[in-house]
């Protein structure tokens, strides 16, 4: 089982990028999938997450700008985001608490990131 992301790249200021993620291989079952990003020498810290019930969770820094969505039926994940700030420029992981679906034990995975570059 593993997350892939896709959607990154360079958007100037102002701009709007959507990042995806889908897990793939054998799969029981999705709980919580989020968004983190990280920039070099701080911590990762959470963007956004949604639940299997579907409670969503913001950043104070993304709210209103941001937007997190998922589709159960692809095991996806989305993250559309608006209004990009040069500050919202990082690398962008997608996470996922899940139950594999061969021995049904339960993973807390990360994908391997992909940058966003947000220019002023």
């Amino acid at each position: 089982v593993e997350l892939v992301e896709s959607g990154g790249g360079l958007v100037g200021s102002g701009g709007s990028l959507r990042l995806s993620c889908t897990a793939s291989g054998s799969i029981s079952k999705i709980n919580s999938m989020a968004w983190y990003r990280q920039v070099p020498g701080k911590q990762r810290e959470l963007v956004a997450e949604i639940t299997s019930g579907g409670r969503i969770d913001y950043a104070e820094v993304v709210k209103g700008r941001f937007t997190i969505s998922r589709d159960n039926a692809k095991n996806a994940v989305y993250l559309e985001m608006n209004s990009l700030k040069p500050e919202d420029t990082a690398v962008y992981y997608c996470n996922g608490d899940l139950v594999d679906g061969t021995y049904y034990d339960r993973y807390n995975l990360w994908g391997r990131g992909t940058q966003v570059t947000v220019a002023s």
